[in-house]
């Protein structure tokens, strides 16, 4: 091609404005699976064994939070270089409402002080009937930002059967842990509305048989949202060690049991936003179910609308 009719082309303007998009696009091009990839990067919860735990304890990047209640408890032994901050720090009234999720910035303040930062890998572990506790911490870690979270399968009772635990108090730095809150994870009294009663939409409710039925008098009003499937959260766990789950088989057997689609818009509701953590992480994190969110005002806040529609009695599995 001759150069000077090249040139004189170049500086028509819609020629020059078409090349200069071709060159910005092959710059362009290369950053985008980066920037996709950073995009869609999801967080991982799983559960792991005490061995897990022995092979990544020299980790400096492992946070390891004891959540057990009773401070005493941690005192008399708990995991070497665990941080006990009890798992009822992370919950208080709103709006009139009592045991809520802290705002961001508490919760950030939480975990900044137990020494988790934004690039911590973190385990939680609990004690007694409280693996709730652990799945919540966890759900709340997923919630604020980070990636990488372990829960202790077994606890810490399935921990000292096979490892040593120690008295000593660790040593670590306060740092800095910026919340950046995940709303994927959860819906709210708005959305609950209108998922009510929708087709590809299930709510599984965890809570015992008694509360879903009705035939408590704890509440406000007593009984469960409509078409709710009743999966108690005991159901999941072994019956000696309510920390240690049952196997993946007959937890998938469970929820076949009650018509769970995997494909179905999941919502796990509960009494108080603590018991479907436990499902939550199994059926998102274990299972892979591809749509799972907790509805975090649960029954507290459900009982209290008088608008909304209540059910009692067996669930209805159609």
């Amino acid at each position: 091609m001759n150069l000077k009719y090249f040139l004189a082309k170049f500086k028509k303007p819609k020629l020059f404005t078409s090349i200069a998009l071709f060159f910005a696009f092959l710059v362009t091009v290369p950053l985008l699976p980066v920037t996709a990839f950073s995009a869609n990067t999801r967080a991982n919860i799983q559960f792991v064994s005490p061995n897990w735990v022995a092979a990544n304890s020299k980790d400096a990047n492992l946070r390891i939070l004891d959540v057990r209640n009773f401070p005493l408890d941690y005192i008399e032994g708990h995991l070497p270089s665990a941080v006990n901050i009890a798992d009822i720090a992370f919950r208080g009234p709103q709006q009139g409402l009592p045991v809520q999720y802290w705002n961001n910035q508490k919760l950030g303040e939480i975990f900044a002080n137990s020494g988790v930062t934004n690039n911590s890998r973190v385990l939680v572990y609990s004690d007694g009937r409280d693996v709730l506790g652990a799945t919540m911490v966890a759900y709340l870690l997923e919630r604020s930002g980070l990636k990488d979270i372990s829960v202790l399968d077994g606890g810490y009772a399935g921990y000292k059967a096979t490892q040593d635990v120690t008295k000593e108090f660790p040593k670590y730095s306060v740092g800095k842990f910026t919340v950046r809150d995940n709303p994927s994870v959860r819906v709210n009294l708005n959305d609950v509305r209108k998922l009510i009663g929708k087709p590809g939409v299930t709510f599984i409710d965890p809570r015992p048989e008694k509360l879903f039925r009705g035939e408590e008098n704890l509440w406000i009003r007593n009984g469960h949202i409509p078409g709710a499937r009743n999966i108690p959260w005991v159901t999941f766990t072994d019956a000696k060690n309510p920390h240690k789950l049952k196997s993946l088989d007959e937890i998938k057997k469970i929820l076949a049991d009650k018509k769970i689609n995997p494909a179905n818009d999941i919502i796990v509701s509960c009494s108080t936003g603590r018991e479907a953590t436990l499902q939550y992480v199994v059926l998102k994190h274990l299972l892979g179910y591809p749509k799972v969110r907790i509805y975090e005002g649960s029954w507290t806040e459900y009982s209290t609308q008088k608008d909304l529609p209540v059910e009692t009695g067996e669930e209805k599995l159609t």
